[in-house]
């Protein structure tokens, strides 16, 4: 494709959709402070007409959200940056591919590789046709997949932790059955807030949420399956389900999953360490940590921070990953996904962002 910044010199140009959400808007930041993107529009269908530096000064983006005009939009751009919540997004994002556009998809619309079980968890598809073009895009998994792709589907904050986090014993064929308890700030229920996501409910609280039917549980189920199958270990669609409860803490972003691995044969800790650091060696936003992570070491940042404890008392694997739900677990992550599309280094324009 023949990019805008080879006709006139100037960086890729990107448009983020749905600015003013708090993903969206530090998406936005990204890819103005980006060397090598231009950021030529951002939109929203709420706060169109305002700056987004005024909705969000600590961002500093002074363009002014439009509403959005998929003809204008895909005129003025090679890339776009899809914030939009699940059934909202796969309009915009096949309109958007059917005009050329690349597109990173924040919603759930396409990570689903299965209809019927994207049905099960979100209704009806509004549009099934472009499910098998979109490319999952999670890059330490998925990288060759998403270098050239036309579509990729950002994945969840959940998932993301927990698959980092437990990619290496898939491929291993050594997960028996896995309990992950994950907790994560509000931030991610989005700017609306719910009674659960109140600061009177939540101030000075923990709750367990969505318990036994949360949506990211068949897209975690999915990857896992899938890395086990290539690892040699069982088909896509055999992997035991799994337990998955996450819960709503007490901060405004930040991410920790915990996940408690019974595995298929006896593993040692050396057997452990030797496994992750061949699995994440060179990899530029995972990092191995000597204890359990928190939140804050990688809060701003694109890293996931990971920690693993061979519990041979209890037979059991620990594998803790931490991530800023709202930047590796989204704004950051769909930054890294579009560098590879668009062949540029995945590291760029991914450094911390001043408050």
């Amino acid at each position: 494709m023949l990019l805008v910044s080879e006709r006139d010199g100037r960086g890729a140009a990107v448009a983020v959709l749905g600015a003013s959400g708090y993903a969206g808007a530090i998406a936005a930041a990204l890819v103005q402070r980006h060397p090598g993107l231009d950021l030529v529009a951002i939109t929203s269908r709420t706060d169109a007409g305002r700056r987004l530096a005024d909705l969000y000064p600590q961002h500093r983006v002074p363009l002014v959200l439009e509403q959005p005009d998929i003809e204008h939009l895909a005129a003025a751009s090679d890339a776009a940056l899809v914030a939009y919540p699940h059934a909202a997004a796969a309009t915009t994002v096949a309109e958007l591919h059917a005009r050329g556009v690349l597109v990173v998809d924040f919603s759930a619309d396409f990570r689903l590789r299965d209809l019927s079980v994207y049905e099960q968890w979100y209704g009806s598809h509004p549009a099934p046709e472009l499910i098998e073009q979109a490319v999952y895009g999670l890059p330490e998994l998925k990288r060759d997949g998403i270098v050239g792709a036309r579509v990729v589907a950002n994945p969840g904050c959940y998932p993301t932790a927990a698959l980092l986090a437990l990619a290496p014993l898939a491929r291993a064929g050594l997960i028996e059955d896995v309990v992950i308890d994950a907790k994560s700030g509000i931030s991610g229920s989005g700017r609306e807030p719910t009674e659960e996501t109140h600061f009177v409910s939540a101030d000075e609280n923990v709750n367990p949420y969505k318990v036994g039917g949360h949506r990211h549980t068949p897209e975690i189920e999915q990857e896992l399956a899938l890395l086990a199958a290539r690892g040699g270990g069982d088909a896509p669609g055999q992997l035991a389900p799994i337990t998955f409860v996450p819960h709503l803490v007490p901060l405004d972003q930040g991410e920790l999953v915990s996940c408690y691995v019974r595995p298929t044969r006896a593993v040692e800790q050396r057997e452990l360490d030797t496994l992750y650091r061949d699995a994440y060696a060179g990899e530029p936003f995972v990092e191995l940590a000597d204890r359990a992570p928190g939140v804050r070491e990688v809060r701003e940042t694109n890293l996931c921070r990971i920690f693993v404890l061979a519990d041979e008392r209890a037979g059991r694997l620990c594998c803790f990953a931490a991530i800023d739900n709202l930047w590796k677990g989204a704004a950051s992550q769909a930054v890294q996904n579009l560098n590879l599309m668009l062949g540029l280094d995945e590291r760029e324009g991914l450094g911390v962002l001043a408050a």
